[in-house]
C-alpha cells in the first residue's frame, strides 16, 4: 500500500508537531513519493554498495554492483499476504467490540436523605471521647438550637449533593418515623420511574445496626428507638437503587443485604437487581471520633471531596505551619472553571480517581460503576478517597460490589504532589485577588508519562495506567493538541489498543471535536476516527445522528491535507455509508458523490494528488455509497461516473484498479433495490440505462485479463451481479452456442467473428485475436441429459447442486443420492422471478458473448480463488459445473454416459484444450454455486445423474472462494434475498485491513530484512568475483545426485543463490524442493489441479531477499509461491495467465517465459504472434511487442545487466533483440541456425556488462556466439553435438557456456569457444551416471551446475569436490 506520509519512522511521529501541523513540509526530499511500501524500504535503502566492499572487490564500481545486485522487490504487498486462503473481514459491528459501549445510560432521578441526629441524646451504645468529632456537614451542632441545626445540616448535605447531580428531586426526612420513612421511599419510587433512586442514612444519634440488618428510627415522641428491617427498606425503594450508610458497624447492613440478594437469587432465580451499597466501615468498627476528623467523614468524603482531602492533607504536608484550615475554604474559583485553583484541583482529584479505579477494577465493573450513571461514578471516586483517608483512622469503609482496596495506589503521590503545589500558591491568591494563578504542571507531566510508555509499550506489557488522564486533557484546550497526538499514536498500535480507549470511555469526547473548527486538530481527529472505525463500525449510526459526516467530507475536498489523510477521511465515510441508508442519504445529502468524483477526475497521473491509496479509497466509497442505492446510482450516473471510474481500469496499483472495478459493478447493480419501486423507467430512460449499462460491461471486459488476482475477483463480482440482471438473455445465449444440432460449433458463434480487430489483443474478448474463433467455451455445457430436450425447447437446465445437503456440507455424492431434474420447471421460475424483476432491456448478443466469453476464462483462471467464482457466476446463467474424472480414466473422446446428438462435435471439441478438460480432473469444486432464481419451494429440484460424474469436495483444501454463502446449512430459506446467491466483493473489506495495522511505525523487522540483505549482496560480490576469475573449470565433479522419482523425468530445474538447495519439476508440474548437502526432500507440491499439464520455466523473484518461486507453465499461466521449501507450507503469492490469445489451429500456447528483476518485468511469448511484457510491480501488462516475423518463439532470455533487454530464439532460426526502453523495441535480427532451417533451443546473454553479447544453440548442434551490436552473423561458432542438443545453459558471471545432447553428454566451454570438459555417461561403476539430458542450469553466483535428465535423476556438478559457499 502507499507508504502512508503517518510511516516515516517512530522518531519523525514522536516530534508530533511536525507530524501533525497543517503546514509541515515534509514530503520526501528526493521529490519523488514512493509508490509502494516495498519500494520506499529499497529507496531509502539503496546504499552506496562501494562503502561496504572489502578489498577483494574494491574494483567494482557502484553501479557494477547496483547492475548485478537488482535493488528492486516485487510481489511483497499486502495483498500478495493470503489472498488465496484468507476472507477478510471488514470493520466489526459486534463481539468484542460493542463491550466498551456503556450498555444503557442510567441517571439517578430522585435522592431521599435521612438524618437520625436527634443532636441533642447520645445513643446509648456509643461512648464518646472529648474532645470529639462534632461537624456534621461541616456544621457544628451545638453551637445552635437542636431544631434549627438539624434543618441547616439537612438544607446544607442537600447543597452538597445537588453539586453532583443538580437534576435530581431531593426530599429530606430528618429524625423519621418508620411510617415517614416508607411514605419516602414510595414517593421516591413513584417520582424516579426506572430511574436510580438514592438513599442516603445518617445514623449519628441512634443505635448501631443490629446483626439482622435492622436500622433504627425512632417513634413520634421520641422516646423509643424503632428498627427498621433492610428488607423493608429493599422493598420500598425497588431496584435501581444506591444507598449509603454514614453510621457504625454499617458493614452490618451490607451483610444483611447481601444474604437477602443471595435469599432471593435462590428463591427466584438470578436476579435483575441493581442495587450499590456504600457503607462508612465494617461490621465490628466504629466511626472516628478524633476531633480532626468531622462526624460525617464519611459523608463529607463522598460530598465534599476536595475539602475533605485538602483538611486532611493539609496536617500531613510541610506546609502545615503556614497554611491553616480558615484558608481551605476560600480557595478562589468555582469547580466547574477549570482556569482556577478550585476547578484545577477538582480536575486533577477527577482524573487521579479514574485512573486508579480504571487500572485497578475489573474491565465490567469500571463500565458500570464509573461510566454508567453520573452521580454513581462521583460518589465512586470519592469513595477512593474515603478509603484513603478513613483507613488513616483504622476504619475500612466498604461497597457491594466490593473493590479491590486502592488505598495504596501511587497515583495518590501524584494528588499529593499537585495538592502541595497548588496549596503553595494560596496564601498569595488569598491575600491580593489579582495574583496570577500558576496552572499545575500535573496534566503535562502525566502526558510526558503517556508519552514514556508510548515509546516503550507494546500489547504484551501492562496497559499504560495514564489513558484516563488523556481523556480529561481532552477537556482542556491547552493540551489537546498533544493529548490528541498522543492518542493517535496509542491507537496506532493495534485493535487492542482502540478497544482500551474505547472502554475508557473516549468515544463521547472525540464526537464531540467534531463540533470544532480549529484547524490544526483536523488532520489528528481524522486519524483517531480511522483507527477508530477501523475496529467498530457500529460508530457510524452515531457519526450520521450528530452530523460527524460532513467534517470529513469538508477535510476530504479541502485540498491542503496529505493525500494519505484524505483517503483517511474517505475511508471514515466508506465506512458510514456501508449499508447504512440512513449514512448514506445524509451523505448523498452532503453531496458527497460530486466530491468524490471531482476529486477522482482530478488526479491527473502527473500531479502529486495521485496518491494510490487516496484513489482507492474513493472509489470504495462510492461503491459502498450507490451499493443497493438507487438514488445514489442515478446521481453517479448522471455526473458521468462510469467514464471516469473506466479511466482508472489502467492505473498502475491493483488495488485501486480493484476498487474502480467494485465501483463499476455496484452502479451497475439495478435490479435488488427494494426502494426504487416507481422511480427507475422515469428518471432513467431506458435507451439510456442500456447504453450506459454497455458501457460499464465493456470496462469490466478489459480488465477480465488483469494481472493482479484482486482486480480479476473483483470482475467475477460484477459480472455475476450483470449476469443476475440479465440472466435470460445470457441464458439463451449460452443456449445457442451448445445447440447440439449444428454440425459446426462454429457457426453458432454468430456474433463473434466479427469482433477480433487490428492484432486482437485489443478487443475485450481476449481470446481471438486475427478474428479467428477458438472454441475454448463449447464443450463447457452440458444440456439436458440428452440433448433432445434442448432441441425441442430451446432451453438450457440449471440443475443446483444445493439439492442435497450432502453436497452443501462438501462431503461427496455417490450418483444413486441424485435425481433427475426437470430442466423446465426450474427454468420457468427463472423467468417468473429474476426477468421481471430486473425490467432489463436485452443489450446487443455481441456483448453477450463476450461476456459468457470472459466468464469462462474466469472460471479456469489460475487462481483457484477467482476460478471459483467464475464457476459461481457459470451457474448463474446455468452453465453447469461438471467434474469430470481426471482425463486419464475418461479418455480424450465424448464422455462415457453421454448420450449426445453428435457425438462428433464433442469428441472434437475435447481434445481441443477446452474448458471442459481444464474443468476435469481435480477441481475444488466444493458446490455451494448459488441458485439462480429467487427462492421459491420448486427450485431444489436436483442433481442430473451422469454416469462419470465425481465430486472431489476438497481436492486443493482451499476454502471457497470466501463468500458469503448464507445457504449452507439451509435448504433455502424463503425470506433470504435473491442477493445472498451472489458471490460478494472482497476488496472493500479486504481494504480495511489497511487502517487496523499500525501506519505510523516502521515495520519492527525491517532492520533485521536490511541486515540479512546486506550480508547476501556481500556475499553474492564475492561470488561474483570469484566466477569472474575463475580459472579453467571442467565441472566435472559430481558433488550430488538426486533421484527425484519423477515418472516422466525432470523438466526444469533450478537452484537456489543463498542455501544448497534445488528446484525441479516434471512435465506433470509436480514441484519438488531438495537440500543437495543434506540429501533431504525439502517439499513436494502440485502447481495445480487442473488437467492440462505442461510445465516451462521455474525462476526465482525477489533472489536476494525472501525469494519467490514462479512457476510458468505450458499454456502461459504463471503462479508464484513463497514458503515454497518448508513442508506443506507453500502458499500462492499470485497468479495470472501471461499470454492472451493464440494463433488458429495450434493446440498448445507452448510458453516461452524468462523473468527480470532489474527491471522487474516478465517477458511471455510463444505461438503467438507477439511478446508479452508483464510488470509484476504493477501486475498489468505493459507492452504488447509484435513480433516481426510469422514464426513463433522458441527460446527467450531476459538480460540480467541491462533492465528491459532480452533476446528471442524463433523456430525459424532467427535470433532478434529486443530493448523496450526503445521506442520501436526491436535492436537488431539475424538467422543464425541455417544448416537446416533448425528452431532456437536455447539462448542466454554472455556474462558481463556488454549488452548485446549473445550464445544461442539449435538442436543441430551448433553453439553461435554473436555481438548483435556489431554484425549480423555469429563471430564463433562451435559444433557441440551432433544434431542431438536438447539444452543450453550460460553462467550469469563466470565465462561458461554449457549444453547438454540426448545422447547422454554434458559439454562445458569458455567464451572462447574451447571445450573445457565432458561429462558423459561411463558404464563404469563409479563413474557419474546421466540420463538424456532435458535440461542445464547454472548457480547464479557459484561455479555450480545442475542438469536434469529425463530418467528423473538430477546432478549437480562443481570444480572442486566441495563448492565453495
Amino acid at each position: 500500500m502507499a507508504a502512508s506520509r503517518f510511516s516515516q519512522s517512530s522518531a519523525a511521529v514522536s516530534n508530533h508537531l511536525v507530524e501533525f501541523s497543517a503546514n509541515g513540509n515534509h514530503v520526501e526530499e528526493d521529490g519523488e513519493r514512493s509508490v509502494n511500501s516495498s519500494n520506499s524500504i529499497s529507496n531509502t535503502n539503496a546504499r552506496d554498495l562501494s562503502e561496504t566492499t572489502s578489498s577483494s572487490y574494491a574494483v567494482m564500481t557502484t553501479t557494477t554492483s547496483m547492475a548485478y545486485l537488482p535493488q528492486n522487490l516485487v510481489l511483497c504487498e499486502l495483498r500478495h499476504d493470503g489472498f488465496e486462503e484468507c476472507v477478510p473481514s471488514g470493520p466489526s459491528d459486534s463481539g468484542l467490540v460493542s463491550k466498551w459501549r456503556p450498555r444503557d445510560r442510567m441517571k439517578t432521578g430522585c435522592v431521599a436523605l435521612v438524618l437520625c441526629l436527634n443532636t441533642s441524646v447520645d445513643p446509648p451504645d456509643v461512648i464518646k471521647i472529648s474532645p470529639c468529632a462534632r461537624m456534621e456537614c461541616w456544621i457544628d451542632p451545638f453551637s445552635m438550637a437542636p431544631q434549627k441545626a438539624i434543618e441547616t445540616i439537612g438544607r446544607t448535605l442537600n447543597q452538597q449533593y445537588e453539586r453532583w447531580q443538580p437534576r435530581a428531586r431531593y426530599k429530606i426526612s430528618l429524625d423519621p418515623t418508620v411510617d415517614e420513612v416508607k411514605k419516602l421511599c414510595t414517593t421516591c419510587r413513584k417520582y424516579a420511574k426506572s430511574e436510580r433512586v438514592l438513599f442516603h442514612y445518617n445514623g449519628h444519634g441512634v443505635p448501631k445496626p443490629t446483626a439482622n440488618g435492622e436500622i433504627w428510627l425512632f417513634n413520634k415522641s421520641y422516646t423509643q428507638y424503632i428498627p427498621l428491617p433492610i428488607s423493608d427498606l429493599d422493598s420500598w425503594l425497588k431496584t435501581p437503587s444506591i444507598y449509603v450508610f454514614d453510621c457504625s458497624a454499617a458493614g452490618m447492613i451490607v451483610n444483611a443485604f447481601v444474604e437477602l440478594q443471595d435469599w432471593t437469587t435462590s428463591s427466584s432465580g438470578p436476579s435483575t437487581r441493581d442495587c450499590i451499597l456504600l457503607a462508612a466501615c465494617e461490621a465490628h468498627e466504629i466511626l472516628p471520633q478524633s476531633a480532626e476528623f468531622p462526624a460525617d467523614v464519611f459523608t463529607s468524603c463522598l460530598t465534599t471531596p476536595i475539602k475533605m482531602a485538602l483538611r486532611w492533607f493539609c496536617t500531613r504536608s510541610l506546609l502545615h505551619e503556614s497554611i491553616d484550615y480558615s484558608l481551605i475554604d476560600k480557595i478562589p474559583g468555582r469547580q466547574t472553571d477549570r482556569k482556577t485553583l478550585l476547578g484545577e484541583l477538582n480536575w486533577i482529584f477527577t482524573a487521579v480517581t479514574d485512573t486508579i479505579a480504571w487500572n485497578v477494577l475489573p474491565h465490567d465493573l469500571f463500565q458500570r460503576l464509573f461510566r454508567q450513571d453520573l452521580l454513581v461514578a462521583s460518589l465512586f471516586r470519592n469513595f477512593l478517597l474515603a478509603e484513603r483517608i478513613m483507613r488513616s483512622a483504622n476504619c475500612s469503609p466498604i461497597s457491594y460490589p466490593v473493590l479491590p482496596p486502592t488505598h495504596q495506589h501511587h497515583m495518590w503521590d501524584a494528588w499529593d504532589m499537585a495538592a502541595e503545589i497548588c496549596l503553595s500558591q494560596l496564601p498569595t491568591l488569598v491575600e491580593d485577588p489579582n495574583a496570577e494563578f500558576q496552572p499545575s504542571p500535573f496534566f503535562t507531566e502525566q502526558l510526558t508519562a503517556f508519552e514514556v510508555w508510548l515509546d516503550h509499550g507494546s500489547e504484551n506489557k501492562k496497559p499504560p495506567e495514564q489513558l484516563p488522564i488523556v481523556l480529561q486533557v481532552l477537556l482542556s484546550q491547552c493540551h489537546r493538541f498533544r493529548a490528541l497526538v498522543l492518542l493517535g499514536r496509542f491507537l496506532d498500535m493495534g485493535p487492542w489498543a482502540v478497544d482500551l480507549a474505547l472502554s475508557v470511555g473516549i468515544f463521547p469526547y472525540v464526537l464531540k471535536l467534531l463540533q470544532t473548527t480549529t484547524p490544526e486538530l483536523r488532520q489528528i481527529l481524522v486519524f483517531i476516527w480511522t483507527k477508530i472505525l477501523a475496529l467498530d463500525k457500529s460508530c457510524q449510526v452515531d457519526l450520521v445522528k450528530d452530523g460527524g459526516h460532513t467534517y470529513f467530507i469538508r477535510f476530504l475536498d479541502s485540498v491542503e491535507a496529505y493525500p494519505e489523510q484524505r483517503a483517511m477521511a474517505a475511508f471514515v465515510l466508506a465506512v458510514i455509508v456501508d449499508g447504512h441508508r440512513k449514512g448514506q442519504e445524509a451523505c448523498i445529502e452532503a453531496g458527497l458523490v460530486h466530491v468524490c468524483l471531482k476529486h477522482l477526475q482530478g488526479s491527473t497521473p502527473n500531479e502529486a494528488q495521485a496518491e494510490p491509496l487516496f484513489l482507492q479509497w474513493l472509489c470504495l466509497c462510492l461503491g459502498k455509497m450507490w451499493e443497493d442505492f438507487a438514488e445514489a446510482q442515478i446521481i453517479g450516473l448522471q455526473a458521468d461516473a462510469p467514464a471516469i471510474l473506466a479511466s482508472l481500469l489502467s492505473e498502475p496499483q491493483p488495488e485501486v484498479r480493484a476498487a474502480a472495478v467494485f465501483a463499476l459493478g455496484t452502479v451497475l447493480d439495478f435490479g435488488f433495490d427494494t426502494s426504487r419501486d416507481g422511480l427507475g423507467d422515469e428518471d432513467c430512460d431506458d435507451d439510456e440505462k442500456v447504453r450506459v449499462e454497455a458501457g460499464i460491461v465493456k470496462s469490466l471486459l478489459n480488465v477480465v485479463s488483469d494481472g493482479s488476482p484482486l482486480v480479476r475477483a473483483e470482475v467475477a463480482v460484477a459480472l455475476s451481479r450483470f449476469a443476475f440482471g440479465h440472466n435470460k438473455h445470457l441464458k439463451s445465449v449460452a443456449a445457442a452456442y451448445w445447440k447440439p444440432q449444428s454440425g459446426s460449433v462454429l457457426t453458432s458463434f454468430p456474433y463473434f467473428a466479427v469482433k477480433g480487430s487490428g492484432s486482437g489483443y485489443s478487443t475485450p474478448t481476449h481470446t481471438i485475436p486475427h478474428g479467428n474463433i477458438p472454441s475454448p467455451v463449447a464443450p463447457l455445457l452440458r444440456v439436458g441429459n440428452d440433448s433432445q430436450s434442448v432441441a425441442r425447447d430451446g432451453r438450457v437446465s440449471t440443475s443446483s447442486p444445493l439439492a442435497s445437503a450432502g453436497i452443501m456440507h462438501g462431503s461427496p455424492l455417490s450418483d444413486d443420492s441424485s435425481q433427475h431434474s426437470d430442466s423446465g420447471m426450474l427454468n420457468d421460475c427463472i423467468n417468473n422471478g429474476i426477468v421481471n424483476h430486473t425490467r432489463s432491456r436485452p443489450l446487443d448478443n455481441a456483448l453477450y458473448s463476450q461476456c459468457v466469453l470472459a466468464m469462462c476464462t474466469l472460471a479456469k483462471d489460475p487462481s483457484p480463488r477467482v476460478s471459483s467464482l467464475g464457476r459461481r457466476v457459470l451457474s448463474i446463467i446455468g452453465i453447469e459445473q461438471v467434474v469430470a474424472k481426471s482425463t486419464k480414466s475418461a479418455g480424450r473422446s465424448g464422455r462415457p454416459g453421454e448420450s449426445t446428438t453428435n457425438p462428433n462435435t464433442l469428441a472434437g471439441l475435447a481434445r481441443s484444450s477446452s474448458w471442459f478438460e481444464l474443468n476435469g480432473g481435480h477441481l475444488p469444486l466444493t458446490f455451494r454455486t448459488p441458485p439462480v432464481s429467487p427462492p421459491r419451494s420448486n427450485y431444489l429440484t436436483g442433481i442430473r445423474r451422469v454416469c462419470s460424474l465425481e465430486f472431489r469436495p476438497h481436492v486443493m483444501n482451499s476454502p471457497d472462494s470466501g463468500l458469503a454463502d448464507p445457504l449452507l446449512g439451509s435448504a433455502g430459506p424463503s425470506g433470504i434475498s435473491e442477493r445472498s446467491f451472489l458471490p460478494q466483493s472482497t476488496i472493500y473489506n479486504w481494504s480495511c485491513g489497511h487502517f487496523s495495522k499500525p501506519l505510523l511505525t516502521a515495520a519492527d523487522d525491517s532492520e533485521d530484512i536490511i541486515a540479512r540483505r546486506e550480508q547476501r549482496e556481500k556475499l553474492a560480490l564475492d561470488h561474483i568475483v570469484k566466477c569472474q576469475h575463475s580459472s579453467v573449470s571442467k565441472l566435472n565433479n559430481q558433488i550430488a545426485s538426486w533421484d527425484t522419482k519423477f515418472e516422466t523425468g525432470t523438466k526444469t530445474a533450478l537452484l537456489q543463490p543463498f542455501s544448497p538447495v534445488v528446484i525441479a519439476s516434471d512435465e506433470n508440474e509436480r514441484i519438488r524442493v531438495w537440500n543437495y548437502e543434506e540429501a533431504t526432500l525439502l517439499n513436494s507440491f502440485d502447481n495445480h489441479d487442473y488437467p492440462d499439464k505442461g510445465v516451462s520455466k521455474l525462476c526465482l523473484v525477489n533472489e536476494l531477499d525472501e525469494s519467490l518461486l514462479l512457476i510458468a507453465s505450458n499454456d502461459g499461466n504463471i503462479r508464484i509461491w513463497k514458503d515454497y521449501t518448508s513442508k506443506g507450507q507453500q502458499k500462492l503469492v499470485t497468479a495470472f495467465p501471461s499470454i492472451q490469445g493464440h494463433r488458429p489451429g495450434v493446440r498448445s500456447v507452448n510458453a516461452v517465459v524468462d523473468w527480470q528483476q532489474q527491471s522487474g518485468y516478465l517477458f511471455a511469448s510463444g505461438e503467438i504472434s507477439s511478446i508479452m511484457a508483464w510488470d509484476l510491480d504493477k501486475e498489468q501488462l505493459v507492452n504488447t511487442i509484435p513480433s516481426t516475423s510469422d514464426c513463433s518463439i522458441s527460446a527467450l532470455s531476459a538480460s540480467q545487466v541491462h533492465g528491459g533487454q532480452f533476446a528471442a530464439g524463433y523456430v525459424d532460426g532467427y535470433v532478434r533483440l529486443f530493448d523496450i526502453r526503445t521506442p520501436e523495441m526491436l535492436v537488431s535480427a539475424t538467422r543464425l541456425h541455417t544448416q537446416r532451417v533448425e528452431r532456437v533451443v536455447g539462448i542466454g546473454f554472455q556474462p558481463g556488462l556488454e549488452p548485446a553479447k549473445i550464445v544461442s544453440a539449435s538442436p543441430a548442434g551448433d553453439i553461435q556466439f554473436l555481438d548483435l551490436r556489431r554484425g549480423k552473423d555469429a563471430y564463433l561458432t562451435i559444433d557441440a553435438h551432433r544434431g542431438s542438443l536438447t539444452a543450453l545453459a550460460v553462467h550469469r558471471h563466470a565465462p561458461l557456456v554449457a549444453s547438454g545432447s540426448a545422447k547422454q553428454l554434458i559439454k562445458v566451454f569458455n567464451l572462447e569457444g574451447e571445450q573445457l570438459g565432458t561429462i558423459r555417461y561411463y558404464p563404469t561403476f563409479m563413474a557419474q551416471k546421466i540420463g538424456s539430458v532435458s535440461c542445464l542450469t547454472f548457480h547464479p553466483y557459484q561455479v555450480l551446475l545442475a542438469a536434469g535428465a529425463a530418467d528423473a535423476c538430477v546432478s549437480i556438478y562443481a570444480d572442486e569436490i566441495s563448492p565453495p559457499r
